[in-house]
């Protein structure tokens, strides 16, 4: 009988410490699986600046809406993190060539950011058929001296494109006399600005109910400003390796009739890729060239150039990363 009352002892002990233990496991993983909240990361709002000016026109901030559409379009542009971080990447590459045709043209310089909403600063193709990085419509485009036809389409000549986007431009401010509803009716056109306005008894954007898109167009270049004037105030951290660097290139002739393109790229040293990555204005393999034009294309500088200037690049990009 002593026997049976130790040995039921003894079991009753080993099953309270078996079940101690297993109670400390699963309150260790608990406390492993439990967020803590001070883990979580941080979310601020985008910071809004005290004052700003588009095209050396004040922004006045001081009115709700105006702060407040400008608040929508920084916090979109500060956590649409893929677009904006390819806005910094695109801009090393093709600002160089866009802001001294701005510059002689009288252009404000901060129209180069109205480029960058429009087409992230590739040769884009809306759904409405706008193509390039003006996104110039065909008639529009035409209206401004680009040729666009079954071969060529020069709204995808970049230079070309910002030369035409220039006289638009111009057009539109002494139309309505502003730079800044010169960027809206980029958007929305010029007669359909004109007309809002003039039943609306205003005189500026800002004051002007217009639809949805045109009402924000103008606070997402303000947005896109802002963002790559001061990227590191809205989290952007970018080595100059990070950014594209520019294609050295040599100019050439093409000219004459029925012109096989990819024999013209070999003959000139280049793979037909390369030439109509240069070139995305030519959009056939064979150009038939009725009118027999001469056209100035674009072809690679000689490798080790290309390289060298790469290789510049990467350079820079580590001496950045050492200093951080």
């Amino acid at each position: 009988m002593k026997n049976r009352s130790t040995i039921a002892l003894v079991l009753s002990v080993v099953t309270i410490v078996m079940l101690v233990c297993v109670c400390a496991t699963d309150k260790e993983s608990a406390d492993k699986l439990k967020v803590v909240p001070q883990q979580q990361p941080r979310i601020y709002s985008p910071a809004i600046p005290d004052t700003m000016s588009f095209a050396g026109e004040p922004v006045p901030l001081d009115i709700y809406y105006v702060r407040e559409g400008l608040d929508r379009e920084l916090i979109v542009n500060t956590f649409g993190h893929t677009s904006t971080l390819l806005y910094f990447k695109r801009a090393h590459r093709y600002f160089p060539i866009i802001e001294p045709i701005l510059k002689k043209n009288g252009i404000p310089s901060d129209f180069k950011y109205l480029c960058v909403i429009e087409s992230g600063l590739t040769n884009a193709t809306s759904p409405a058929k706008a193509q390039g990085f003006w996104q110039f419509m065909k008639a529009t485009g035409q209206r401004f001296g680009l040729e666009v036809n079954d071969e060529i389409d020069m709204r995808n000549n970049l230079i070309a494109a910002t030369e035409a986007a220039c006289k638009y431009l111009k057009t539109l401010k002494n139309t309505l006399g502003s730079w800044t509803a010169a960027a809206a009716a980029y958007n929305c056109g010029e007669g359909g600005l004109s007309k809002n306005m003039g039943k609306q008894s205003i005189d500026n954007y800002y004051d002007t109910r217009l639809n949805n898109e045109t009402t924000r167009y103008v606070y997402r270049i303000l947005a896109v400003k802002q963002i790559m004037q001061h990227p590191q105030d809205y989290g952007f951290y970018l080595r100059p390796c990070d950014l594209y660097p520019t294609i050295p290139t040599r100019t050439a002739t093409l000219s004459g009739q029925n012109i096989d393109l990819y024999d013209f790229a070999k003959r000139n040293g280049t793979t037909y890729k390369m030439f109509r990555e240069l070139n995305p204005w030519i959009t056939t393999e064979k150009l038939v060239n009725k009118a027999n034009k001469s056209y100035t294309v674009q072809l690679p500088a000689d490798e080790g150039t290309s390289l060298k200037k790469i290789r510049t690049e990467r350079d820079k990009g580590t001496e950045y990363i050492k200093q951080l």
